[in-house]
């Protein structure tokens, strides 16, 4: 038996009317035809949920396009949190004396950028994979 919540979901999604579009090519939304009547089951005849539907128009939008790595902007990030890694240590280690607390957070943003600029990479690369991209193409030129 359902529970309350899913119940008024259910509820809920049948009293909304839901008009599924998608954006082709030429950046023109067109309507999705209805199937309806093919994706009745075959068993009771009920309408099968929206759920798949609602999966299949997010996977619809574009991929948000992930820049390639730079070192550049990871020092920016430690810069960000180099401070916020002090203070943690601060609240942490309140017994400490203050130059250690610095060299500790110093060690651990050192180690930040390394690890997020490998972070980045792996997003980028999982990015080019995902839009059918090659490394090549999308990597700009180096300033001489």
């Amino acid at each position: 038996m359902p529970t309350r919540k899913q119940r008024r979901r259910r509820q809920k999604d049948l009293r909304h009317d839901y008009e599924y579009v998608y954006v082709d090519d030429s950046g023109e939304e067109v309507d999705v035809e209805s199937e309806e009547p093919a994706k009745r089951s075959q068993r009771n005849g009920k309408e099968p949920s929206r759920a798949p539907q609602k999966k299949a128009a997010a996977s619809r939008r574009p991929v948000r396009e992930v820049q390639p790595p730079s070192i550049r902007r990871v020092a920016k990030r430690a810069l960000i949190f180099g401070p916020l890694i002090f203070v943690a240590f601060s609240v942490i280690n309140s017994g400490q004396a203050l130059a250690g607390r610095l060299l500790v957070a110093g060690i651990y943003t050192l180690f930040f950028i390394p690890f997020m600029y490998l972070m980045d990479r792996a997003m980028y690369r999982a990015y080019l994979r995902r839009s059918g991209q090659s490394a090549a193409a999308k990597t700009p030129a180096r300033k001489r």
